[in-house]
């Protein structure tokens, strides 16, 4: 039986910590799945959840929802490398989460208070387009995705 893997991702913080990196954890799926979603096709479960705070306990994949980040804005190939942006969307006590400050920082004069992200922010790396197996993400990401945020709200 498989075991616990972790892959590095890039953490952006919703209080004044700058972005970072963290070993995201992956567990095996033991039940083959139809037809998954992208962060499922790996054959592997992420648990952002482990960064985010405040968020529910004991939903697992539930308690997040996630947005592609396949290409930048102007770009007419999608990237050989896509990224995954998770977010948290239901708390512990039913409150919104805190507003990232570090995205609003970034998205700067787009920001809009409406559509903005929310909570600690998690971003791992897949190393197809078919999101066939996860990589290790690197400081190097930071400024493709920091460009992919300064334009792009919560969906």
């Amino acid at each position: 039986m498989e075991q616990m893997m972790s892959y590095e991702a890039i953490v952006f913080p919703c209080d004044d910590r700058p972005p970072h990196l963290v070993s995201l954890m992956t567990s095996p799926i033991l039940i083959p799945l139809a037809s998954p979603a992208e962060p499922f096709r790996c054959g592997r479960m992420p648990h952002p959840e482990v960064y985010m705070d405040y968020i529910a306990e004991g939903l697992g994949p539930r308690a997040w929802h996630y947005q592609l980040v396949e290409a930048l804005d102007g770009m007419n190939k999608k990237f050989t490398t896509p990224y995954i942006i998770f977010y948290p969307t239901v708390s512990r006590d039913g409150m919104p989460f805190p507003i990232n400050k570090c995205i609003r920082e970034i998205q700067r004069s787009s920001y809009k208070d409406s559509s903005a992200w929310r909570g600690n922010i998690v971003v791992a790396k897949y190393c197809d387009t078919r999101y066939s197996a996860m990589m290790n993400a690197s400081m190097a990401d930071f400024p493709l995705v920091k460009n992919y945020l300064s334009n792009h709200h919560k969906p």
